[in-house]
């Protein structure tokens, strides 16, 4: 626990000085192993990722165990700080955050997503009250088990909430500083595109702010200069790695060849060593 508290720690130093935070998204243990490999200081867990790695489909359609089942393989497959995507928290009371935040420290991880959309299409957000009051029940477990987790506090308003953009982009605006008031580190607003709306909430929402990487976002380069502090891609690479699946079969089917199959692809000799850690782990565990 000592260990894993000094990891919270330093993750969190990440979000306050030195260069941005660039964070990976894994979904299994060798994409895992694959970013920390490419020399990335921490990386985050993709709930779709792994949701899809499943057979489910995403928000929140896995249980709570099979995500932390995942989310504990990879922490102990890396030596680098993991902070885990939880969704809306796995449950509709501040209890059930409460039992998800204990479980993302169970797993070894010393961080969180958690979102503030419902999953239900005719009220698609909570109310900041709730959300302000599961951020808050976070701390508390945080505290008590001496892991000061890292809270990255979500908001789906800028796609899912009511108005014209300008209305919504205010509403982000405020509950980005309702999240930092409840002990957020660090405030994500999916659905902030461009330099203009990012710029804005930026200089609005005191604390670090993350952007998910996607089309039409700046390069990483220029949210630095827009002062974002972390960036994150999501689901992206495990969907782009289901598109080369689709190249290759769609390849094989027409052609009968095998460059999509072959180019890139590490022996089977490298993958086993992407996992060698973790089996060691497991042996050693007994």
């Amino acid at each position: 626990m000592k260990s894993q508290r000094e990891k919270a720690l330093k993750f969190r130093g990440m979000h306050l000085s030195g260069d941005m935070l660039v964070l990976a998204n894994a979904w299994d243990v060798p994409s895992a192993r694959i970013f920390e490999q490419a020399g990335f200081p921490a990386i985050g867990t993709t709930s779709a990722g792994i949701a899809l790695s499943l057979g489910y489909p995403d928000g929140q359609k896995i249980s709570r165990d099979e995500m932390m089942q995942v989310v504990a393989r990879i922490a102990r497959s890396v030596s680098i700080p993991v902070t885990a995507d939880v969704e809306a928290g796995y449950g509709e009371s501040v209890a059930d955050v409460a039992k998800t935040a204990m479980r993302v420290i169970s797993a070894g991880a010393v961080g969180l997503n958690l979102e503030d959309s419902t999953k239900r299409p005719e009220n698609p957000l909570y109310d900041v009250e709730t959300q302000i009051q599961k951020i808050r029940m976070i701390g508390k477990v945080a505290s008590s088990l001496e892991v000061p987790l890292v809270v990255n506090a979500r908001t789906d308003v800028l796609v899912l909430g009511k108005g014209d953009s300008s209305n919504r982009l205010k509403d982000a605006i405020a509950r980005g500083k309702e999240y930092r008031k409840a002990g957020a580190d660090c405030f994500f607003p999916v659905g902030a595109i461009d330099p203009q709306t990012i710029s804005e909430i930026v200089k609005q929402v005191s604390g670090p702010v993350n952007i998910l990487a996607a089309k039409d976002v700046p390069p990483v380069a220029e949210l630095k200069r827009l002062g974002v502090r972390r960036v994150s891609v999501g689901s992206g690479p495990a969907r782009a790695t289901l598109g080369l699946v689709k190249r290759i079969a769609q390849e094989l089917r027409e052609s009968g060849t095998y460059g999509n199959l072959l180019e890139g692809a590490p022996t089977l000799a490298e993958a086993n060593r992407l996992v060698e850690r973790n089996s060691e782990l497991a042996s050693y565990r007994g």
